[in-house]
């Protein structure tokens, strides 16, 4: 449904472009925005534009973070001879949620796609080799979702690393084929990294 309010429906539309939320969604959302204080509504805005200001890519592991480099990378008591490789920040934070991984993450931005036109050199790969070569890396978690394309990722890398003597895991299939990541209970991830297997 279109109102009459060019801003309102403006403001929907914006909303509806976000990932998961459809046009009934937008709208409640938007009439939600409508109802705040101007305090909240300033304050909301202010944060989605400071967050868009100031967060950027980790120079070390690709992570979106405020400070370079992250708090992940920073954190000495992390184990530097373990690398999670992932597809996406998001991914990270999934991760993250288990409070049981405690090596390094690896950030891909993406995933080797050629039906789409995303090769090797169109993701994240490059800085990898390069800290492979630098740290005392012993084993590399590919950890990116269970579909064509995370799976043909995950091989790609492999074939890669495995001449260099790192020993090379893929996470194991508790996540259904077709999922990503980001919605995976914390039990499904769980298990899923504990069954990891070498490629």
């Amino acid at each position: 449904m279109r109102y009459d309010s060019k801003s309102l429906n403006q403001l929907i539309g914006e909303l509806s472009k976000l990932p998961g939320i459809g046009r009934r969604t937008a709208q409640r959302l938007a009439f939600h925005i409508l109802s705040l204080k101007d305090s909240e509504a300033q304050a909301l805005a202010e944060a989605i534009l400071e967050a868009k200001q100031t967060m950027r890519y980790c120079s070390e592991c690709g992570n979106l973070t405020d400070v370079d480099p992250c708090a992940i990378c920073s954190d000495k008591s992390r184990d530097d001879k373990v690398i999670c490789v992932v597809e996406s920040a998001r991914d990270v934070a999934s991760m993250e949620r288990l409070r049981e991984f405690r090596g390094r993450y690896h950030v891909l931005h993406g995933t080797i796609s050629p039906l789409d036109g995303v090769g090797p050199e169109d993701i994240n790969l490059k800085s990898l080799i390069t800290r492979l070569a630098q740290e005392p890396v012993e084993e590399i978690i590919l950890a990116t979702n269970p579909n064509i394309e995370g799976e043909a990722t995950a091989m790609y890398i492999a074939r890669l690393i495995k001449p260099s003597g790192i020993k090379v895991t893929r996470i194991a299939h508790g996540i259904p084929v077709g999922g990503d990541l980001e919605y995976t209970d914390e039990a499904t991830l769980s298990k899923a990294m504990e069954g990891r297997r070498e490629l």
